[in-house]
């Protein structure tokens, strides 16, 4: 019997649109003899919808239209399967519209990304693909994940995170601090966005104060960081789990702007950019010598097992063309295009590897089901009626120390 898999995308996200694209290439590239895969929309308002329409990329040129042709669903778990029930329930008959037996995340930046919905699998008990919770909230925040990465010695630039409150508090004050610790040229981006949404390259004041601006449309909190000259941008993908991981080969985004922005990434491939970061321009193989490419190579597997990834992660890198240094620049944990053109030279198929993804996710629900979730204890048990009532409301209230003496079982400390 072919597995289901249920592959979630789009969601409460300036990256909706990316995501969409990178599902629905993900959703028909599956073997359709092993796997029973189905999309999954999460609109912008966060509701989740299912239906044969949702995996066309042309419906979605009208979504109001396409939600209609859809169904409204929520999510239950019934024996470790994702069952995507109708709503509203109906009244009489079966409202379970489609099951999964993994739920595949393909969502990029906030929502979906950054351990909201790897969380809400977390809490329903049934198996996914990619990073967990903590792996995937570290991930989506640029200086959380700076912070690991340095101190597990991986070379990563120095910052500065700024508070959209402490900015319009005091604007002033920001800039100057802001020219003194980093100094033009600087690189001002979102905390938690991708797809170099927000990003700008500045060099004085004003074009800082227009790009902080910028940034907290979209974001809460932004990072300044020095520029790098000569830049040169380098990217490698990492398949795996802390057990064994393997990484791809590297390539060369080149954008026609000095940043590498999301007209270079997702719409140079047509007017429609339904090709996603596949038809990005770049040098691949890039054109780096072979010591180069096996440090990329290491620095990415390094900074996949700092972080605790798993599945398929993208990690990209900054290099000075002049002379030679390197910084990891993000991990991306739900890559674009799920990184899949970085595998093929290694003869991985987009459908082997969408495979591995699976079994990957099946693998650690497996080792979940091996660690014990509860306690057993009869500390209930000798509770009194209204011990936690509004006289008694604290757990060391005269009533609970009485009901537990009563009922012959000692409270753990």
């Amino acid at each position: 019997m072919a597995i289901g898999v249920g592959v979630f995308f789009g969601g409460r996200s300036v990256e909706h649109e990316v995501s969409v694209i990178s599902a629905l290439q993900a959703l028909h590239g599956f073997d359709k003899e092993k796997y029973d895969a189905f999309p999954v929309y999460v609109s912008k308002e966060g509701l989740m919808y299912v239906g044969d329409a949702l995996g066309e990329i042309g419906e979605y040129r009208d979504i109001p239209a396409l939600l209609k042709k859809s169904r409204r669903v929520i999510g239950v778990q019934e024996d470790g399967r994702l069952l995507l029930v109708r709503y509203p329930m109906k009244r009489f008959g079966c409202s379970v519209c489609r099951a999964a037996d993994v739920a595949f995340p393909v969502g990029h930046g906030t929502n979906m990304e950054d351990g909201a919905l790897q969380g809400y699998f977390r809490t329903l008990s049934v198996p996914f693909a990619g990073s967990g919770v903590a792996a995937s909230a570290v991930g989506m925040d640029k200086h959380m994940t700076k912070a690991v990465l340095r101190d597990a010695g991986i070379p990563v630039l120095d910052c500065e995170r700024v508070d959209v409150k402490t900015f319009f508090r005091d604007t002033e004050s920001v800039l100057r601090h802001l020219e003194e610790s980093v100094s033009f040229p600087m690189v001002v981006k979102p905390l938690n966005l991708g797809s170099s949404i927000g990003i700008a390259k500045v060099s004085k004041a004003e074009e800082l104060r227009e790009a902080l601006e910028t940034v907290f449309h979209y974001a809460n909190a932004a990072l300044a960081e020095r520029a790098v000259p000569c830049l040169r941008e380098l990217n490698c993908a990492v398949l795996g789990d802390p057990d064994s991981a393997a990484a791809s080969e590297c390539e060369e985004p080149l954008g026609a702007h000095l940043i590498l922005d999301y007209s270079d990434k997702y719409l140079s491939g047509g007017k429609t950019g339904a090709k996603g970061m596949s038809a990005a321009r770049r040098k691949f193989p890039a054109d780096i010598s072979p010591e180069l490419r096996e440090e990329v190579r290491s620095l990415a597997l390094r900074a996949f097992h700092a972080l605790g990834c798993r599945g398929v992660a993208r990690v990209d890198f900054l290099m000075d063309g002049e002379s030679g240094r390197l910084w990891v620049n993000e991990v991306n944990t739900i890559p674009g295009s799920l990184s899949f053109y970085l595998w093929e030279p290694t003869g991985l198929s987009f459908g082997e590897l969408l495979g591995r993804l699976v079994d990957l996710a099946l693998k650690r629900e497996r080792e979940n089901a091996a660690v014990a979730y509860s306690f057993e204890t009869n500390i209930l048990s000798g509770l009194a009626p209204g011990a936690f009532g509004p006289k008694n409301a604290s757990p060391g209230g005269a009533s609970f120390r009485e009901s537990s003496r009563s009922g012959g079982s000692e409270v753990p400390k």
